[in-house]
């Protein structure tokens, strides 16, 4: 009957960790198949044969079970690896529409209203501005100075003049995904 330490003196022999998943599992086989034999007379020369015949008889389930945890985690790889994919894709197409409501909400200003309010008033700019759909209305006041900008929303009415500060602020920050239109 062949021993645990012989067994495993053998697997380290044919290159095998001791500790390894693949050499327990054939450890386990090889000494169920010497227990099952009769216990012959050792002799060194023909030790050094069974340890080679048991290395060859091996190396074929050893490879293969080496083969099947290598294919499982690279399974398990692959899998971590669309996960993340499909997490960076949708992350895309969340900026991608953002980036396309903000163009086409700043577009919204380029009709020639800008110089249209630039040129009026900050008080009858302010009171055409309340009537005015808050989107459209953010996007002119974004596109003048700072200073008539400042004027303007000091002139309207305090809650209009915040709510438009939240969508120019939203427009101007990259983060925002999906910002909801207040008007």
């Amino acid at each position: 009957m062949i021993s645990i330490v012989i067994a495993r003196r053998m697997l380290v022999s044919c290159g095998l960790s001791a500790g390894s998943t693949a050499a327990a599992m054939l450890l386990s086989l090889g000494v169920a198949a010497a227990q099952q034999a009769p216990k012959p007379v050792v002799d060194p020369a023909s030790s050094q044969d069974e340890i080679r015949q048991f290395c060859t008889n091996i190396a074929d389930p050893a490879r293969d079970q080496r083969y099947l945890l290598q294919k499982q985690e690279l399974e398990k790889l692959q899998a971590d690896v669309d996960q993340r994919i499909a997490t960076m894709d949708k992350r895309k197409a969340e900026y991608e529409d953002w980036l396309k409501r903000r163009d086409d909400f700043l577009k919204t200003a380029d009709l020639g209203l800008v110089d249209i309010y630039k040129n009026m008033k900050p008080d009858a700019a302010a009171a055409s501005l309340n009537d005015v759909r808050i989107t459209v209305a953010a996007a002119i006041i974004m596109k003048l100075s700072a200073r008539q900008s400042s004027l303007i929303l000091a002139e309207m009415d305090a809650k209009k003049a915040a709510a438009i500060t939240n969508i120019m602020a939203s427009a101007s920050d990259p983060n925002t995904s999906k910002s909801k239109d207040p008007s």
